[in-house]
């Protein structure tokens, strides 16, 4: 396995880095890459029915970032536009596990923790910033053959938990369990206007996404695959007060293989 930049060699219990590692990578941004695999990792490992199987200290590292907006005219369709990730160093997915199982129909894999979800913001090329959750979280996907190989492509989708939290306030002191819910100037309306209800009544809404992965290389010897992501799901509604945007996220992949 290649290292780029020693912090993606994995730390046993009880040992750690030195002192001088730690010093020659602060504020690098190097933790936040995944480790990779040579192009010469073409291996395949094969799976047995009914076997008790674990994929492991899964990184996933968002390379660009695409959200769909608004088209110009009605006539159009809405299209992916690039977006830059303004969010520094914590933008990974790392040490995901979840079980994986083999059957008639294909593999089968279940997401059960890990470091599963980051808070992402990325910048238009208008200017509007756009927050959402990158998620892994409960991820059920699937794939053909019994086989962990350069072919083996996942899908399935992820639960994308809310980017607020019940108590935080927006700018105008409003929130779900604490703060007011009317703004000033708007009791009047009590809340009459649909798009003032929005706002002002904020609701706890869970998302759903689509994730691929896709697995371009495996070392047989020691269980280690890698490869490419897709993932698409919702944008921040800012509790409801608005509807989301489809954001799309394509990156690099590392996993382990282990027998449960």
């Amino acid at each position: 396995m290649s290292d780029p930049g020693d912090r993606l060699q994995r730390w046993r219990p009880g040992q750690g880095p030195s002192r001088a590692h730690l010093r020659r990578y602060h504020n690098t941004g190097l933790a936040n890459d995944c480790p990779t695999l040579p192009d010469s990792a073409r291996g395949s490992i094969a799976l047995s029915a009914g076997g008790n199987y674990q994929l492991r200290e899964i990184c996933l590292h968002p390379a660009e970032v695409y959200v769909k907006g608004e088209p110009a005219s009605k006539r159009q369709e809405a299209q992916f536009v690039p977006g830059k990730i303004l969010t520094r160093f914590t933008t990974s997915l790392d040490q995901v596990y979840g079980d994986l199982t083999v059957s008639g129909d294909g593999l089968s894999f279940q997401e059960q923790g890990g470091l599963d979800f980051q808070l992402v913001t990325v910048l238009l090329p208008g200017g509007e910033e756009v927050p959402f959750v990158f998620s892994s979280k409960e991820l059920k996907a699937k794939a053909d053959g019994a086989a962990i190989s350069t072919s083996t492509d996942f899908t399935g989708t992820y639960r994308v938990p809310s980017y607020r939290t019940s108590n935080f306030l927006d700018p105008k002191g409003r929130a779900l369990t604490t703060g007011v819910q009317y703004a000033q100037g708007l009791v009047a309306l009590n809340g009459q206007d649909d798009e003032l209800a929005r706002e002002n009544n904020k609701r706890y809404i869970d998302g759903t996404g689509q994730m691929e992965l896709s697995i371009t290389k495996v070392d047989s010897n020691t269980g280690e695959f890698a490869g490419v992501f897709t993932a698409v799901g919702p944008s921040d509604t800012d509790m409801g007060s608005h509807d989301p945007y489809d954001v799309k996220i394509t990156g690099q992949l590392y996993g382990r293989l282990e027998q449960a």
